[in-house]
C-alpha cells in the first residue's frame, strides 16, 4: 500500500537559509523513510502565496494551486510551524486559510475534500507557545475535515526570553520531543492506511448545497 506524506514548513526562511523546525521535521522523515512513506518536505516561502481565503488562484502570479495539488494527492499533512510572539507564524496562517478557502470543494462521494487525509503538526521556537500553536492548527484540520489520530503534536520550545533555538540547543538530544515526533510519525501512519483501506462512509457525511 501506497502511502504518501506531505510536510509544509511555515518557516519564514526560504529553503536555502537554516531553519530549526525543518531540524524538527526531519525526525519524521527518517520514520517515514524507513517505513517506506513517500515524502515530500515543502517550503512555503519558497512560494508566492496570495492571501486569501479560496482555493482557486488570486491572480497569474499566485503559486497556491501548486500547493493545493501536491495536498491532494497526500494521505498525511503535517503543519510545521515556528513560533512568534507565543503565536504561529503569518505563513502557517496564510496557509490555513487557503486551506479553509479549499475545503468547500468535494470528493467523488460528496464528501469535503480533505476526508480521509490525516494530519499533524511540529512546532519550534525559544520560549513558551508550542501547545497554543499546535492547539490552533490542529483544530483548523480538524475542522475542515482532516482526521487527526491521538499525539500528532510534536516539538520543542527553550527557556523563557532570547535564548538558542532547536538546533543551537541539541533538541534532538530531548527524549520527551523525539519520542513525540516517533508516537506522531507512526499514528499518523497507521491512520492513513486504516483510511485508506476503510473510508469514512459517505452517509451523513455528503455536502449539500442550499440555494
Amino acid at each position: 500500500m501506497s502511502i504518501q506524506a506531505l510536510i509544509i514548513n511555515c518557516t519564514l526562511n526560504k529553503s536555502n537559509r537554516t531553519s530549526n523546525t525543518r531540524a524538527l521535521i526531519d525526525e519524521s522523515v527518517k520514520i517515514f523513510d524507513r517505513e517506506e512513506i513517500v515524502t515530500e518536505v515543502v517550503t512555503l516561502a519558497d512560494y508566492k502565496i496570495e492571501y486569501g481565503v479560496t482555493g482557486d488562484a488570486i491572480s497569474n502570479k499566485d503559486e497556491w494551486p501548486i500547493i493545493f495539488e501536491k495536498i491532494k494527492k497526500s494521505d498525511i499533512l503535517i503543519i510545521g510551524s515556528p513560533i512568534w510572539l507565543g503565536q504561529q507564524s503569518s505563513l502557517t496562517t496564510v496557509l490555513i486559510e487557503r486551506l479553509y478557502g479549499a475545503s468547500i470543494d468535494t470528493n467523488d462521494k460528496g464528501q469535503y475534500i480533505f476526508y480521509n487525509k490525516v494530519g499533524g503538526v511540529v512546532v519550534t521556537g525559544n520560549e513558551d507557545g508550542a501547545k497554543q500553536v499546535s492547539r490552533s492548527v490542529v483544530y483548523a484540520l480538524s475542522h475542515i475535515g482532516f482526521t487527526v489520530p491521538p499525539n500528532v503534536d510534536t516539538y520543542w520550545v527553550g527557556e523563557a526570553g532570547p535564548g538558542p533555538s532547536y538546533i543551537d540547543a541539541k533538541g534532538y538530544e530531548n527524549e520527551f520531543t523525539l519520542q513525540h515526533a516517533q508516537m506522531m510519525s507512526y499514528n499518523l501512519i497507521h491512520f492513513a492506511k486504516m483510511l485508506k483501506e476503510h473510508p469514512i462512509p459517505a452517509e451523513g457525511n455528503v455536502i449539500k448545497q442550499y440555494q
